[in-house]
């Protein structure tokens, strides 16, 4: 499960996403949902090379990282709009989540991220034992 914590945090981040910054221009657009026993995460990344794709994991805070290669400088550029650097991007996961089995796979400029529910957090039924019957069985033993 995703967790937020602090509002002006979330609000400064979001607005670095948004905006951007000198050092980490805005260009990781993220979608993120629960299907099942897991919860998927995509970002778009069109145009980044996949071996500049970083995942670490450190405690519950997953940082992505990728890279957009700069423009040549020897083009005569009439648009520049697309972002180009270095971006980052930090989650921070629930502690029901399995952060050592998340899977990452990049395809058609998304990075989708699979991270399952850890056994420990799944609901399950736990068996009642029944004294009485505990005392039929002996009795008619």
């Amino acid at each position: 499960m995703l967790m937020r914590t602090d509002p002006f945090r979330d609000l400064d981040r979001l607005a670095q996403q948004v905006f951007g910054t000198a050092a980490r221009p805005a260009a990781m657009p993220m979608d993120a949902w629960r299907e099942g026993d897991e919860f998927l995460v995509e970002f778009d990344l069109p145009g980044v090379d996949p071996q500049s794709l970083e995942l670490d994991v450190e405690r519950n805070v997953l940082t992505v990282r990728a890279s957009r290669p700069e423009l040549d400088l020897d083009r005569s550029m009439v648009v520049a709009e697309r972002p180009r650097g270095v971006f980052s991007r930090q989650l921070f996961l629930g502690e029901n989540l399995d952060t050592d089995a998340i899977h990452a796979d990049y395809r058609d400029g998304v990075l989708r991220l699979r991270i399952p529910v850890a056994e420990k957090a799944k609901p399950r039924k736990i068996a009642i034992e029944r004294a009485d019957q505990e005392q039929a069985k002996v009795l008619t033993s």
